[in-house]
């Protein structure tokens, strides 16, 4: 049995796998992985209606926070506690800066010039941005032609998401990279965390109630300076608007874990991680059906070029037998 540390939707996980195990139904994960890219597809949507009437740092402040409560009342039912070690908290801050808070301010300021199901396109370069980062800074991950050739592939996926060829500039092209510089900072914060506190013997519920504490205070000091206002009344918020900041910090930071959890222990990281392809599907379906935005034909177009580039660098297609690589968890 292998231990190996996975991040997900902003918050870490220790994930155990184990080859000597029997099979697991289809019937008892895929459920379950269906409702986890509902649910993270989703949370671009939730973004996109929190943007009207919160500015970016507050809708982030109030995810956090939401995701915070929920994992602190599981680690309450399970009576444990948060870390003491100053290591993990030091480690911790510098997570929840560049995994939790940054992204997904910077994703609230993307939507506000792009559509969502865009948005939800270019979290799916995450896995992309991983793997150069940790093999040339943090040096947890090794490089081979066919991960080369995977990014090749992504990185021109990329380029078509972005319609490369017909950019004019303005308010798309502001939101497009807004939302790709999330996605490189996901990209940064995956390997740090391998890298730093991946021998934690802390409960992955203590260290995602960790790194989402620590977040919830540098955007509770940042988003008063930057936006020089106080944070709105929640009584002030729509139902549409609190029910989003709701969704995405109780459900998409907090039970969405506990499924993850789940899954995790059902069919591995590495199986898990397949969420991924799902995950933008469903940000196009609901962005499309209930939002009513537009999709220009490149875009999904580009992204199935840059799954197919994640799949390629993850080891999914291989012309050879080879150990099974466990790759980055999705992030929103």
């Amino acid at each position: 049995m292998s231990v190996r540390w996975c991040r997900m939707s902003g918050v870490s996980t220790p994930t155990t796998t184990d080859t000597s195990a029997a099979p697991i139904p289809v019937k008892d994960w895929l459920p379950t992985m269906l409702t986890l890219a509902a649910i993270w597809g989703c949370s671009f949507l939730f973004i996109s209606v929190g943007v009207r009437e919160l500015p970016p740092l507050y809708l982030a402040l109030g995810r956090v926070a939401a995701g915070a409560f929920v994992l602190l009342v599981f680690l309450a039912i399970k009576r444990e506690a948060l870390p003491r070690d100053r290591r993990i908290w030091a480690h911790s801050f510098v997570v929840g800066a560049v995994g939790s808070a940054l992204p997904w301010t910077l994703f609230g300021y993307g939507e506000e010039r792009i559509p969502s199901l865009l948005a939800g396109i270019w979290n799916g370069i995450t896995p992309l941005v991983v793997l150069p980062i940790a093999v040339l800074i943090f040096k947890t991950e090794f490089f081979s032609v066919q991960r080369g050739l995977g990014l090749l592939i992504g990185f021109a996926g990329m380029l078509v998401v972005l319609g490369a060829w017909n950019v004019n500039g303005g308010a798309d092209l502001t939101g497009q990279l807004l939302c790709m510089l999330a996605a490189i900072s996901y990209g940064i914060a995956v390997p740090y965390q391998k890298r730093f506190l991946a021998g934690s013997k802390v409960s992955g519920t203590a260290l995602s109630a960790t790194l989402l504490l620590c977040a919830m205070v540098q955007l509770a000091i940042v988003a008063p300076l930057v936006t020089r206002q106080l944070p709105p009344a929640p009584w002030s918020l729509s139902p549409e608007v609190l029910g989003s900041v709701l969704a995405l910090g109780a459900v998409g930071s907090g039970i969405a874990f506990v499924l993850n959890m789940r899954n995790i222990r059902l069919i591995g990281a590495s199986r898990s991680a397949m969420v991924t392809y799902l995950m933008p599907v469903f940000s196009i379906l609901v962005g499309v059906l209930i939002l009513r935005e537009h999709i220009t034909w490149y875009q999904p177009v580009g992204g199935v070029v840059v799954l197919l580039g994640v799949a390629i660098s993850q080891g999914v297609f291989s012309f050879r037998r080879r150990p099974a690589v466990v790759a980055p968890e999705p992030v929103v």
